[in-house]
C-alpha cells in the first residue's frame, strides 16, 4: 500500500510503520520519510529542489558484480582467488543479465548467489547512498536508470556489473 493519497506532491508515498503502527510519507528519491504529511512547498520533491538546497542526491540500487582477475581486489566471499577474465565476467553477466529480464530467475535470487560483492547477502541491495559515494562509472550508471530498469553491463575497477536502480 504505496500510494494511498492522490495529493502527495510528486515522489512521495505513504508507507506503514511496522514498529509505530502506523502511517509514515516517505520521499522515493531522496530517501526522506516524516510523520507529517509532506506538502509542495515543504518538500524536496525532485531532483533539481535536493540540489538547490545543497543536498546530495540519493540514490538505491542493487548489482550483482563478476570479478576478474584484473578487478581492483581479485577474490570474493565466493572465490579466493579469482582467475575468470574480464571477458568470462562480462559473458557471466550478460547471461544472468538475460536470466533476470527473461523472467526465469530473480534478480536478488541470483545475487545472493552469483555476485562476488558483500552485498550478495542482501540480495545485492546496496541501501540508500549519497553522490559521491560510489566509483563514478558506477553512480553514473544508477543515475541513467528510471527506477526499476535494469542496466547493461557495466566495467567499473570492481568488475563487471549488472545493476537495478530501487529509488
Amino acid at each position: 500500500s504505496e500510494s494511498r493519497n492522490p495529493v502527495l506532491p510528486p515522489n512521495w508515498v505513504v508507507r506503514a510503520s511496522k514498529s509505530h503502527n502506523r502511517d509514515y510519507y516517505f520521499n522515493t528519491v531522496t530517501g526522506e520519510s516524516q510523520w507529517d504529511a509532506p506538502t509542495s512547498s515543504s518538500s524536496t520533491n525532485s531532483r533539481e529542489a535536493s540540489r538547490q538546497h545543497g543536498q546530495k542526491l540519493k540514490m538505491r540500487a542493487r548489482h550483482i558484480l563478476a570479478k576478474h582477475a584484473g578487478s581492483r581486489r581479485p577474490s570474493s566471499w565466493r572465490e579466493q582467488n579469482i582467475t575468470r577474465t574480464l571477458e568470462e565476467a562480462q559473458e557471466k553477466i550478460l547471461e544472468i543479465r538475460e536470466s533476470i529480464v527473461s523472467g526465469s530467475q530473480k534478480f536478488e535470487d541470483v545475487a545472493a548467489v552469483e555476485s562476488d560483492c558483500s552485498s550478495a547477502k542482501r540480495g545485492g541491495d546496496l541501501g540508500w547512498f549519497e553522490e559521491g559515494a560510489m566509483q563514478p562509472v558506477f553512480e553514473k550508471a544508477v543515475k541513467a536508470l528510471e527506477v526499476g530498469e535494469i542496466s547493461q553491463p557495466v566495467i567499473s575497477d570492481s568488475g563487471v556489473h549488472i545493476i537495478e536502480r530501487l529509488g
